[in-house]
């Protein structure tokens, strides 16, 4: 009846029978043979050229390698390599054993030429932070870990997580580390020896011990975070003409030389240091506290531990896990952030694909581990100068790599000479200027200050950025690093929903062409759980209060992009009302989706239109005559016989003053 086709299907198998058996395994086989066709089709489509080179993006450029590109790498590779190299002997007692496994790994897997993986000021923090007390092996078993972590999100094509982690929360954690950074590294610069790692505690033991301050190890300290500050702006000083074409030859090379020593000015004050202090060591004088004995060689090629002595107690893989709490999460969160705000950055417009970079970090982690490495990220102090250094691929970390091995061959019994004083000096003057106070009044200035009105003041309070940057800075600073930025993200998801849940509604009288005066209420977004009972709060306020029961209101849904099923209950609840006190209200601008979510609850007297045409047909309809003629005579009895304002154009309506209503309580002292 209906126009379909009836198609007559065979009765089931009878498996007693044995004819029906043979169809029934026929049917099975042919089953899972167009199963396993399909599962075939779908990885031959995925397992595409175009994904093995997205996947492994050495393949894209290695082909058009030449020996310019080659001399570009090798110059940022080494330059990059003598940044590394100081400042990963200052972060950690592995730290060089991060610094070469990392290169070249990302090289293969890496899409940011300028991202130079290895140690981080922030990784080793929180390193530290967590594993105070324990072994290294803590330090490598929470490296595997971390790369694990990020490749299961890379896989799953997580990426989006980094979204939660706003500006200002980023800010505010980014500025907390530096400065709990920069105060572990005070008794060093001090030459005081004492416990304790968090903020509080660090202040607390250093006014305890301020009489045992060392002099030459506070003068050196001071001394080197001076010439470093000085020696970074070497590379500013103008040398000839602005126009580096009309630069003399002399000119070019000393601003090449101003360039080179600004930019390995780490190397270049520890290696001084290290001269000065082998210099007293011959004349058996130590005035300095030393690195001290650093194990030669690189590192054996072997799995992450998973059991580890401390002491006299045996951890087992799950006792060492546990140990490692949520750093498992929040350090995978933040190397992810390091690199891609660092891809970013140097970007040059360029889209960064996000899970790429979680795939190429995680591959990085997973196989440092099996050299004893701490978790790595993209640097981007030296992220800063490999760009600078005109670095043209990622293979530029494979001569920082090189530069570190020999290294650990080389120079690995020279380092016991180096000063802890001008360590902390290096470690000092780069975090320095991570702590970002000059985004302090932009974001202020992003808001508009709090209105006077007490809900529209707290919505505006709610809406200020510095309150999620203050909160995670303070959270980092005085409990721990990574619950503070755990605590910021909270602070941002609850803005979120309160601005999800608090809509500005817009409530104006308005006349119709044909003559007729109704009430336009219009939300500003899209209508979901939080927000429904307090949008139908003040839709329901607003119908009662402006103008009598009479008085037709539409909702202008322009804005409604979308809603749930308890936006849906919570709008047939609202028709209810207005159905109760004979009102009529009216729907304009609905989706066509949004129509079927509301029409899924099956709610009564549901008007809606799609144009002003439809509108102004409902409006002036029999159902709507005589409520408008009421209310015509109502307004010219009320406002001095005047007769209701029609409009000079009829094809538009004429608009009364507006009203913004942004809590329970409406303002109609402006309402005509």
């Amino acid at each position: 009846s209906n126009g379909s086709v009836a198609v007559s299907l065979p009765p089931p198998a009878d498996p007693s029978n044995p004819r029906d058996g043979e169809k029934s395994a026929w049917y099975s086989r042919a089953n899972h043979d167009e199963r396993m066709r399909r599962v075939v089709d779908r990885a031959r489509r995925g397992c595409t050229k175009k994904l093995l080179y997205k996947r492994i993006p050495v393949l894209t450029w290695l082909p058009q390698y030449n020996l310019s590109v080659a001399a570009s790498d090798l110059v940022a590779g080494f330059t990059v390599g003598l940044t590394v190299i100081p400042q990963a002997i200052a972060y950690a007692n592995y730290g060089l054993y991060s610094s070469f496994m990392a290169c070249f790994v990302y090289t293969i897997f890496g899409s940011c030429k300028d991202s130079p993986v290895g140690p981080t000021a922030i990784a080793a923090i929180l390193t530290r932070e967590n594993l105070h007390g324990l072994g290294p092996e803590f330090a490598v078993l929470m490296c595997f870990l971390c790369g694990c972590v990020v490749m299961l999100m890379g896989i799953l094509q997580l990426g989006f997580l980094i979204d939660f982690i706003s500006g200002p929360v980023s800010v505010g954690f980014t500025s907390a580390a530096a400065i709990i950074i920069a105060t572990t590294q005070i008794k060093d610069l001090l030459g005081l020896s004492f416990p304790g790692s968090k903020f509080l505690d660090v202040w607390e033991q250093l006014f305890e011990h301020i009489s045992e301050t060392r002099l030459w190890d506070t003068l050196l300290g001071f001394a080197c975070m001076a010439i470093l500050l000085l020696l970074r702006k070497a590379k500013d000083i103008p040398v000839g003409p602005a126009d580096t074409n009309k630069r003399t030859t002399l000119q070019k090379v000393l601003g090449q030389m101003l360039w080179l020593i600004s930019t390995g000015r780490n190397i270049l004050v520890v290696v001084v240091c290290a001269v000065m202090a082998y210099t007293f060591k011959l004349h058996d004088v130590e005035p300095f506290l030393l690195t001290g004995y650093v194990k030669p060689g690189l590192p054996p090629f072997q799995p992450p531990p998973f059991t580890a002595t401390v002491g006299n107690t045996t951890y087992s893989f799950l006792d060492m896990t546990s140990s490692l709490g949520s750093a498992l999460f929040v350090v995978p969160l933040l190397a992810i952030l390091e690199n891609v705000a660092l891809a970013k950055v140097f970007s040059d417009g360029r889209a960064i694909d996000a899970t790429q970079e979680m795939l190429a970090i995680g591959a990085c982690n997973i196989l440092s581990s099996f050299v004893s490495s701490m978790p790595v990220s993209g640097a981007l102090s030296r992220g800063a100068v490999n760009h600078a250094s005109g670095v043209a691929t990622t293979f530029g970390g494979i001569y920082t790599g090189i530069l570190v091995i020999l290294s650990l061959y080389l120079f690995t019994p020279y380092f016991a000479y180096i000063p802890k004083a001008s360590l902390a000096a290096v470690i000092v003057a780069a975090v320095v200027f991570m702590v970002e106070f000059h985004v302090v009044k932009p974001m202020w200035r992003t808001k508009s200050e709090p209105d006077c009105n007490f809900c529209s003041g707290f919505r505006s309070f709610m809406e200020l950025d510095l309150i999620p940057a203050i909160a995670t800075f303070l959270s980092c600073l005085f409990i721990r690093l990574e619950l503070g930025i755990v605590i910021g993200i909270g602070i941002n998801i609850l803005f979120l929903l309160y601005a999800s849940a608090r809509p500005s509604v817009h409530v104006e009288k308005v006349t119709s062409s044909s003559g007729c005066e109704y009430l336009l209420i219009t939300p500003d977004r899209s209508l979901v759980f939080p927000s429904v009972e307090y949008v139908r709060n003040l839709v329901t306020k607003a119908g009662m209060k402006e103008g009598s029961s009479c008085t037709p209101v539409v909702i202008d849904s322009r804005h409604i992009q979308g809603a749930d099923f308890t936006a849906a209950k919570g709008i047939k609840s609202l028709i209810e009302d207005f159905v109760k006190r004979n009102q009529p209200i009216l729907f304009y601008n609905l989706k066509p989706s949004v129509v079927e979510v509301f029409q899924g609850v099956q709610p009564k007297e549901f008007k809606h239109c799609h144009n002003e045409a439809e509108l102004n047909e409902l409006l002036k309809g029999s159902e709507f005559r005589g409520i408008a003629s009421a209310f015509a005579w109502r307004n010219s009895d009320t406002i001095k016989g005047k007769p209701p304002q029609t409009n000079p154009k009829p094809d538009l309506p004429v608009i009364g003053s507006p009203v913004y209503c942004e809590s329970d309580t409406l303002d109609h002292s402006t309402t005509e």
